[in-house]
């Protein structure tokens, strides 16, 4: 049963196993690629994704931290803005910490980032938008990749 409360199927080549050796995939750095949500991103990769501080929200951690930590690569996608109109790349996090140093990519609906030494890498950005006009919506530096 799925979190819609349907019924599923396995298709063939599928498997399945306990959550306790999810975790243990996790911890021992046994995935690849891990694909999360942020609250927000730090120009040098920290991640904020669990709990935005706020007195009235419920922290909750799950498994985000462990896939933070335990993949080789960690994408996010996320808006490019919160609902207030608050940048979610940001200098520095402002919310409690998920995973230092850990993002890789970062998808919005505006962009495309690469997260490297030398900075944010914007490499694509929806057509119409200037790079100004991005750089405006952004709480960090970002550096013009996608010209030739």
């Amino acid at each position: 049963i799925n979190a819609g409360k349907e019924f599923v199927t396995m298709l063939e080549g599928g498997s399945f196993f306990h959550h306790g050796d999810s975790f243990a995939m996790m911890r021992g750095g046994h995935l690849d690629i891990a694909v999360l949500g942020a609250f927000q991103v730090a120009a040098n990769g920290d991640l904020a994704n669990w709990h935005t501080g706020a007195p009235d929200a419920i922290p909750a951690v799950g498994g985000a931290m462990d896939l933070a930590v335990g993949a080789k690569k960690v994408f996010i996608t996320t808006d490019h803005v919160t609902k207030q109109g608050e940048p979610k790349i940001v200098a520095e996090l402002t919310y409690p910490v998920t995973g230092k140093h850990c993002v890789d990519h970062i998808y919005t609906d505006l962009c495309v980032i690469d997260v490297t030494k030398a900075g944010l890498k914007v490499i694509e950005k929806v057509e119409g938008l200037s790079f100004d006009e991005l750089q405006a919506l952004t709480g960090a530096t970002l550096i013009d990749a996608t010209q030739g």
